[in-house]
């Protein structure tokens, strides 16, 4: 692809289908992939699986987990994808440190169609009553967050993966 590596962190509320596009365009780019939830300490995972939202007390040793597996993915791999909720923009500040080859695809979505999907989902921790606190928590990127690449998520699974493939070809 291009001389400088780069990590790309797949950020939204959950439900907006990070892990499935993550996993699709790293099989597409030959991309490393992280689910940043495996980095979740035990006691996170059992909060979130009880219905209770995370605050970022315990999301602070999971952020700097993630900060510093960015780092070695972008030693390792040309390109390399990290899903992450990324919702407030202190969150996505901590992974920017000491990573300049990070960048952001932001999976936006209307409440509405997040919640279908959420319903629909199985097998997966997040509870779909806990989508209102994501979104109340959610500090959507600005104009100064240079670094974000929005990504509509409304049409099908793949035209949000070509669209995120050509996103990402653009970077080189």
């Amino acid at each position: 692809m291009t001389s400088t590596t780069k990590v790309f962190v797949l950020m939204g509320v959950s439900g907006c289908g990070k892990s499935a596009v993550a996993s699709q365009l790293a099989q597409k780019l030959g991309a490393a992939f992280l689910d940043g939830d495996f980095l979740h300490p035990r006691a996170n995972i059992e909060k979130m699986a009880s219905g209770q939202p995370l605050n970022d007390d315990d999301r602070a040793p999971w952020l700097a987990a993630l900060n510093d597996a960015a780092y070695a993915m972008q030693r390792a791999n040309p390109v390399s994808l990290i899903v992450c909720s990324s919702l407030k923009k202190a969150y996505r500040d901590r992974l920017r440190v000491g990573n300049p080859n990070l960048a952001f695809l932001f999976l936006k979505g209307d409440f509405d169609l997040i919640e279908q999907r959420l319903i629909a989902r199985k097998g997966h921790f997040q509870k779909s009553g806990m989508l209102a606190s994501q979104f109340a928590a959610l500090e959507v990127p600005g104009a100064d967050e240079t670094d974000v690449i929005v990504i509509d998520i409304a049409p099908p699974l793949d035209v949000v993966i070509d669209e995120a493939y050509t996103a990402i070809l653009a970077q080189e």
